[in-house]
């Protein structure tokens, strides 16, 4: 089993760490390089960055906080929110980030997957999804934050998103994000089953038995959270060593 990560997910709005319930109700946690800092010296294994408003404001991503975070912490990390062209990878990618998460971009232009994955390395596309369970028993994609349906199934979608050359997938229950009652591991497991590369478990995280249960049950490579790190709920090193404890091989 190779060592599965543990990433800290920080959302930023306006140059400041923000927080919220179902991608609302979002509340002011701190600054990017500070809570980054704070993560990379407790173990986290990777931090992600999303501009959670690029994509619904229709802007390009806000970069001043990258190299400031690049500057500050000695672990990977990967930004993503607002990334429409090969040029806004070039930017980022050139200001420290190891990896470029697109979401609402790669919905409306697939071939950005490709030429970014082309020209960068799988290994710097990032494809996160936003879903939400539908009536007809499987999860639909959302997009713009969240605020907007799309006709596209998430599982399909994770494929395809592979074909066409995403190096990693991050999953993202909206209907779990923020509420603390575990991960959606019917979502992720039919992900899982289908791709051959990392899958990200994100949104739902309250206990270190979730964390768990998302590599055990859902057979990911990675596990995202934010709340649960941010209020100071789980500290990094105890989840570490209860994972180790519990037959999840993780970093020291």
């Amino acid at each position: 089993m190779l060592a599965k990560r543990i990433i800290p997910c920080l959302d930023v709005r306006n140059g400041r760490v923000v927080k919220g319930k179902k991608f609302q109700d979002i509340i002011d946690v701190d600054s990017p390089e500070k809570l980054g800092k704070f993560y990379s010296d407790e173990g986290a294994d990777e931090l992600v960055f999303y501009d959670i408003t690029a994509s619904s404001d229709e802007r390009q991503i806000s970069l001043e906080f990258v190299k400031q975070v690049a500057d500050t912490i000695n672990i990977p990390f990967c930004v993503g929110g607002g990334v429409s062209t090969i040029d806004d990878f070039v930017t980022i990618l050139r200001k420290g980030a190891d990896k470029v998460s697109i979401n609402s971009s790669a919905v409306k232009n697939p071939s950005l997957i490709q030429q970014a994955s082309e020209k960068f390395g799988a290994q710097c596309v990032v494809l996160s999804i936003d879903a939400k369970k539908n009536d007809e028993g499987s999860w639909s994609v959302y997009v713009k934050g969240g605020r907007e349906k799309t006709p596209l199934d998430a599982i399909e979608w994770a494929v395809e998103g592979v074909k066409l050359g995403a190096g990693e997938i991050v999953v993202n229950s909206i209907d779990e994000d923020g509420m603390k009652s575990g991960y959606d591991i019917d979502l992720l497991r039919k992900i899982t089953s289908r791709v051959n590369v990392p899958v990200i478990a994100s949104g739902g995280a309250g206990t270190m038995e979730h964390f768990r249960q998302a590599v055990h049950e859902a057979n990911v490579d990675g596990i995202l959270a934010a709340s649960v790190f941010h209020f100071g709920e789980i500290k990094i090193s105890d989840l570490k060593k209860y994972l180790n404890n519990n037959g999840v091989l993780v970093r020291k």
